[in-house]
This record gives C-alpha cells, sequence and structure tokens, in this order.
C-alpha cells in the first residue's frame, strides 16, 4: 500500500516540474517567435509523456515491449530536443 502512494506521488511530482518546463518553452516561444523553443516544448512533452504517463498506462503489457514504447517515445523527445 505504501509503496503505491509513493509511486503517485513521485508521478505526481514528475508530472508537475515536465509540464512546468513545457509551459516554460512555450512560453519562451511565444515571446521570441525562436523555432527551436517550440521543437523543445514538444520534444519535452514527449519525454514526459513517455516516462510518466505511458509508463502507468500502458503497465499491462509485457514489460519488455512496455521498455521499448517508453524509450521511443524518449528517443524521440530527445532527438526533437536536439534538432535531429
Amino acid at each position: 500500500m505504501e509503496e503505491s502512494v509513493i509511486h503517485y506521488v513521485f508521478l505526481a511530482i514528475h508530472l508537475i516540474v515536465g509540464f512546468a518546463l513545457v509551459c516554460i518553452a512555450m512560453k519562451a516561444f511565444r515571446k521570441t517567435k525562436y523555432p527551436p523553443m517550440a521543437l523543445l516544448a514538444v520534444g519535452f512533452s514527449l519525454i514526459v509523456i513517455g516516462d510518466s504517463i505511458l509508463g502507468d498506462v500502458l503497465s499491462f503489457l509485457e514489460h519488455d515491449i512496455l521498455e521499448i514504447i517508453e524509450e521511443s517515445m524518449e528517443i524521440a523527445g530527445c532527438c526533437t530536443d536536439l534538432g535531429c
């Protein structure tokens, strides 16, 4: 019981911090109209969604398949952040 509560507390903290970064990047894009800032916001979104949300929503899948999906989202987010 206590482990699941701790898990959800850390998940909430991760989502709050992750989407706060997305909001900051979007505000910077709106202010500067600098296109890489939009890519940064998209990349942060993909990383947060791939790591947090998909990890819990798709927990019914086999561990290997779940890891592939999560890592694919994180790699796409990193590539977007780096401008690949």
